[in-house]
């Protein structure tokens, strides 16, 4: 039996936040990774835990982890987009990874080092513990049955590729902070928005003010979040409490993408119940809008070489993976989708 005393010295102890507010549910996905910890390595470290905003804006969460501010943070990578474009293939896709594509290509495709080495540039390490499939889709006042109706649209959109995309379709990209989005939607200051999904965006109340809902998330098809670390932090850990730490993370991944599968159905049939006009992108569109992210991939990949090598990697990842796939559909698990980027045009930017 260990020495109450002793242990205690050892026992480490750290801070840690989010992006996420308490408002928001995507918390729920950091909460649940420190108890799983607390569970499985509460006799080895004790992780205080802070709601987003609490300590510091949400923006400011990667300096203070960098600097040692605080220990560790829960995130999502494309929050650090302009700092460095390549977070944002290692946070979500228009119209290509879905959430299990995203499970495959970090655990057993090579994707898991392109996290480390980013998140290594700022002294962090780096754990994905979450993931959740395609987002809602746009919500607003406006209907948008059909991408001929997108156009000339203001449209509250984040991501870099996201915001590409959309405007090569003929709208415009409004940045807002997601606590704006409602009264935006509400006053007409934007035609139409994406939040989240569609258990989060009920929560955040958007049933209140959206009229039409416009499927399917093509903006963002799947998503990532995960834990950055301080790396003299991590260091400091016993490589066995570490590993426990991993071990959390990936059970966390698992459990996140079912929790949020029932949380977007929940949120959809609540939509439904308030009378939501729901509609659909024709198929020809959503092809149209495959064409027009393809484009944006090998664009965006000539502008930096980090973000070509990851794109080429998980656009590798997706060919290999149909060698599979194919045979096992309708019981495939990837998403199908026989017009992806170039490789050979990746590469020529790498």
């Amino acid at each position: 039996q260990k020495d109450g005393s002793a242990f205690a010295e050892d026992k480490a102890s750290w801070t840690m936040t989010s992006t996420w507010p308490d408002s928001l549910e995507l918390i729920e996905i950091d909460r649940h990774w420190v108890e799983l910890v607390d569970q499985i390595a509460g006799d080895d470290i004790e992780i205080k835990f802070f709601a987003g905003g609490t300590l510091m804006p949400g923006g400011e969460v990667l300096d203070a982890a960098e600097d040692g501010s605080i220990d560790a943070s829960g995130d999502w990578p494309g929050y650090w987009a302009g700092r460095d474009p390549a977070f944002s293939p290692l946070a979500s896709h228009v119209s290509m990874f879905n959430a299990v594509d995203y499970m495959n290509w970090i655990y057993e495709w090579g994707g898991l080092e392109f996290y480390e080495d980013l998140y290594g540039k700022y002294g962090l390490v780096y754990l994905p513990y979450g993931i959740a499939n395609a987002e809602s889709g746009f919500r607003g006042q406006t209907k948008i049955p059909n991408l001929e109706k997108l156009e000339g649209k203001r449209i509250r959109l984040s991501g870099k590729a996201q915001g590409e995309v959309l405007e090569k379709l003929g709208a415009s990209q409004v940045t807002l902070a997601g606590g704006e989005l409602y009264q935006a939607i509400e006053r007409g200051v934007v035609d139409a928005g994406e939040f989240s999904m569609p258990g989060v965006d009920y929560k955040a109340g958007f049933a209140e003010v959206s009229k039409y809902w416009a499927t399917p998330g093509w903006h963002q098809t799947a998503s990532v979040y995960g834990v950055m670390i301080n790396k003299k932090s991590w260091d400091a850990l016993p490589e066995s409490v570490q590993t426990k730490l991993k071990v959390a993370a990936q059970a966390n991944m698992a459990w996140s993408l079912a929790w949020t599968e029932r949380r977007s159905t929940e949120g959809a049939v609540n939509f439904k119940k308030n009378g939501v006009d729901i509609t659909r992108y024709p198929e020809e569109d959503l092809q149209h809008i495959q064409d027009v992210a393809n484009e944006v991939v090998l664009s965006s990949a000539c502008e930096d070489k980090l973000t070509a090598e990851i794109y080429y990697s998980q656009v590798s990842y997706l060919n290999h993976y149909s060698n599979w796939r194919d045979l096992s559909a309708p019981y495939n698990l990837s998403r199908v989708n026989d017009n992806l980027p170039s490789l050979d045009a990746i590469e020529k930017c790498m």
